[in-house]
C-alpha cells in the first residue's frame, strides 16, 4: 500500500469509528495481521521440511537400487544425513531405558 492509500483508510476510520475506538481497531487488526503471518510462516516451515524429507525418501530409495555402491554425492550426503537422524533416535532411547531397571529395584526393596 501507499503512503496516500494509507492516509485514505485512516481518515475513513477515524470518521467511522471515532478517535476513542479507531485505536484499538488498529491494535486488533494489526494483531490479526501478525496472526495470520505467523500461521503462513509455520505453514511454509512445514511444507518444507516435508518436501525435505520426500527428497531424501528418493535419495534413499535411489541409494537402494545401487545398493549402496559408487553414490553420487548428494545420494552419500542424504544417506548420511538419513543416518546421522536414526541415530539420535536410538540415543534419545537408549537414555531413556536406565529408568527401568531402577523402577524393579525399588519393586524389589518392597
Amino acid at each position: 500500500m501507499g503512503m496516500w492509500e494509507l492516509v485514505v483508510i485512516f481518515i475513513v476510520g477515524l470518521v467511522v469509528l471515532g478517535p476513542e475506538r479507531l485505536p484499538v481497531a488498529i491494535r486488533t487488526v494489526s494483531k490479526w495481521i501478525k496472526t495470520a503471518k505467523s500461521l503462513a510462516n509455520s505453514v511454509k516451515a512445514e511444507v518444507s521440511e516435508e518436501l525435505r524429507i520426500q527428497e531424501l525418501h528418493e535419495n534413499l530409495k535411489k541409494a537402494e537400487q545401487q545398493e549402496l555402491k559408487d553414490l553420487s554425492p548428494e545420494l552419500q550426503s542424504s544417506l548420511t544425513e538419513l543416518q546421522k537422524a536414526a541415530e539420535s533416535v536410538t540415543h534419545s532411547y537408549k537414555k531413556k531405558q536406565p529408568d527401568t531397571p531402577n523402577n524393579q529395584q525399588l519393586d524389589e526393596k518392597k
